[in-house]
């Protein structure tokens, strides 16, 4: 299978190379409603907010928007039919279960080419983790973006809602040239939102031609994230790009060059080829020493520094995280039922993949990466606590990151970091709402559950604030004292996005049915 090697900056060429394969329409028997009226009953209720979780509650869903929130009772106690919301054409029988605000991945990729070539595939492992709204930057070409967006928009497909992102200078149908000056710039992403789009992912671009970029998107009312790669953070730091105006970091790029002691950039090893990219990501992690500690004057200033600018951060810790461990990556619970074998292949340490480089990963280059995701979650949980705003996302398709599952890990990464489970939840939930809304000027339309809000919502039967584990498709193994037996519990049980209600494991068992049939074409069963 001829491989394509993606660079860690995108070209424009790259999704009209590599496009995936648009998803199916809906099927019949995928997904019921929106209902005139469906009433989920009894349930206790997780609100996104960082509020404690309270119940029993009836929440009413009319059409694709909440309608009411009704507390029904006290737990433990029967509750009085005659203080419930009158019944409806749908009822959802919830008590004692858990009912969440539909999960929002910031950091989305829908990806082509050989290794996951069905878009269908990355939106049922979405959906069947709770996951409502993935913001792509990008989730592809910008045409085919917006074409997938308005059929998951009219519900047409199984699919979250979109949120289109894309990266200045890319677009088939963009016609003006490399992005060599800011008035190019401006020029391309006046042109992008004329297309559909709603913000920008800026990856490697002089600093005059990305503070150009972010102030033509503030004008517009869009959205911007910055990738500060490596190749150019020597130019443009973390706090260089807050102080340009833009609304979001992803990764860590900029964040540590942002604190060095003595350095003004990273002393990369005289013999680096930064293409090597098993030289590049170890060496990356070294950096966990070189800056200002933590509690620092330098450390507390650029936490102020952010918080002036109300900046947000979404460290996608998950797309790493193989490089503390990667002989658990390899073998995570999901791997055998969940990767496609062509998926597999791209993971397969390769020097043509980008994120495959896992040729010769030693235990120095593991212990490196520890100590460094150490100081990386004490700026986040620092950060936090101080006011500023940390979202949850996955990065997926590279690194041993699966789809979904990645972003589970995620919450599990950032609870490792000190957030409670309630905040690690409203990063996934309101927090990533106002990512998107902020920069329209426009109040939430999800994100937490509230009447009037849109119905996008998830229902499980295990306590996620008591392990946040039970929210990994898979479900995690737990003893039955009263069977003496280990079984698996956990998964989300119904996912709700704009009032449809998804049997989540059906769509899970779908994902398994598309990875057993290409494992039988290519003889692999």
């Amino acid at each position: 299978m001829k491989r394509i090697l993606l660079s860690i900056f995108l070209t424009a060429s790259l999704f009209t190379k590599a496009q995936v394969q648009p998803a199916p329409d809906r099927g019949p028997n995928e997904g019921e409603g929106p209902f005139e009226r469906m009433v989920i009953r009894g349930a206790n209720l997780i609100d996104g907010t960082g509020a404690p979780t309270y119940g029993p509650v009836d929440i009413v869903i009319e059409g694709n928007k909440i309608k009411e929130v009704v507390l029904v009772g006290t737990p433990k106690i029967p509750i009085d039919p005659e203080d419930r919301p009158a019944k409806g054409a749908k009822e959802i029988d919830a008590h004692g279960a858990y009912v969440l605000p539909g999960f929002i991945n910031i950091h989305s990729h829908v990806d082509g080419g050989p290794k996951a070539p069905e878009a269908e595939y990355a939106y049922k492992l979405w959906l069947g983790h709770g996951i409502t709204t993935i913001r792509g930057v990008p989730a592809g070409e910008i045409n085919w973006v917006e074409n997938e967006k308005k059929r998951s928009a009219q519900n047409k497909i199984v699919a979250p809602r979109i949120v289109n992102f894309q990266v200045p200078g890319t677009g088939k149908d963009w016609k003006g040239g490399p992005l060599l000056t800011p008035e190019k710039a401006r020029e391309w992403v006046t042109w992008a939102n004329s297309k559909g789009a709603e913000g920008i992912k800026i990856f490697n671009l002089d600093p005059e031609i990305m503070a150009a970029a972010i102030d033509e998107s503030r004008k517009l009312k869009m959205g911007s994230v910055a990738h500060l790669s490596q190749l150019m953070v020597s130019r443009v730091n973390a706090r260089d790009a807050a102080e340009m105006g833009l609304h979001n970091l992803t990764h860590f790029y900029g964040l540590f060059e942002s604190l060095y002691k003595e350095e003004d950039i990273q002393h990369w090893p005289r013999n680096l080829i930064y293409n090597d990219e098993q030289d590049r990501f170890s060496q990356v992690a070294y950096q966990w020493d070189k800056i200002h500690p933590r509690g620092s004057k330098e450390w507390n200033e650029l936490i102020d520094f952010f918080l002036e600018k109300d900046f947000i951060l979404d460290p996608t810790m998950t797309a790493y995280l193989a490089g503390r461990d990667v002989m658990k990556a390899r073998n995570a619970d999901w791997i055998a039922t969940y990767v496609l074998p062509s998926l597999q292949d791209f993971y397969d340490p390769n020097r043509l993949d980008h994120g495959s480089y896992f040729y010769n990963w030693t235990t120095w280059e593991e212990v490196a990466w520890k100590n460094f995701y150490r100081v990386w979650m004490s700026f986040l949980n620092d950060y936090k606590n101080a006011g500023g705003r940390v979202t949850v996302s996955d990065d997926a398709s590279f690194i041993y990151n699966l789809f979904g599952f990645g972003v589970i890990e995620e919450m599990e990464l950032l609870q490792e970091a000190g957030f409670h489970p309630l905040e690690v939840i409203r990063g996934a939930t309101l927090h990533a709402a106002e990512a998107i809304f902020e920069p329209k000027g426009k109040p939430i339309e999800f994100g937490i559950v509230r009447p009037g809000l849109l119905a996008d919502l998830i229902i499980i039967e295990e306590n996620p604030i008591e392990n946040l584990k039970v929210l990994y498709g898979t479900g995690f193994p737990r003893l039955n004292d009263e069977t003496g037996k280990v079984e698996r519990v956990g998964g989300v049980k119904y996912t709700i996005k704009d009032g449809i209600l998804y049997d989540a494991k059906q769509l899970l068992k779908d994902v398994e049915n598309m990875v057993n049939k290409q494992k039988a074409e290519r003889g692999e069963d």
